[in-house]
């Protein structure tokens, strides 16, 4: 089965975690091909069995790029069997699925995509790649009432093993 991997990353946990799928599809005796959607000439359906999508939120939705382009494939990713994984911080914690479920819910309303299969995916604190602001957010809005210690600086609630269970069941399911 040949598996397009169509990502956009913003501070690089998604890029990581489309890597990973890479080389979890590949485990399973299958081809895949990554394309960061920033790179969008690069994207072809040719041949293409089944697509994964993964993009992060910030500030309560997937990059509007992302977005774009997904509705500008949405013909293309109705033929393919697809699956997308939406990167959130909220979706590390249990009191924060049903918000990570709503950035799906309103990201799918916006570009009339109809995935076969969708995975919340925890994501990961890049303190590195935020200006004071940011910092800020994370600590006083998003983290707030969250067993996370600031002063730990990264850290990475990404559940690799769910990642891979998640992927396997979606290759493995029959049509």
């Amino acid at each position: 089965m040949n598996v397009l991997i169509l990502f956009e990353s913003v501070e690089g946990q998604t890029q990581k975690i489309a890597t990973f799928v890479a080389d979890e599809v590949s485990k399973l005796g299958h081809t895949s091909t990554l394309a960061n959607a920033e790179e969008t000439a690069a994207v072809t359906f040719d041949s293409v069995d089944a697509v994964i999508l993964a993009a992060p939120v910030h500030q309560r939705r997937h990059p509007r790029k992302f977005e774009a382009l997904l509705a500008g494939f949405v013909g293309n990713l109705a033929q393919c069997r697809t699956m997308l994984l939406s990167i959130s911080l909220s979706a590390a914690f249990p009191d924060g699925l049903e918000e990570a479920g709503e950035y799906v819910t309103e990201m799918l309303m916006r570009t009339r995509l109809k995935p076969d299969k969708t995975l919340l995916v925890a994501g990961a604190v890049r303190t590195s790649q935020y200006d004071y602001f940011a910092t800020q957010v994370i600590r006083h809005v998003v983290m707030r009432g969250r067993e996370y210690d600031a002063s730990a600086g990264e850290h990475e609630f990404t559940d690799w093993g769910a990642i891979s269970d998640g992927v396997r069941a979606f290759l493995n399911a029959r049509v």
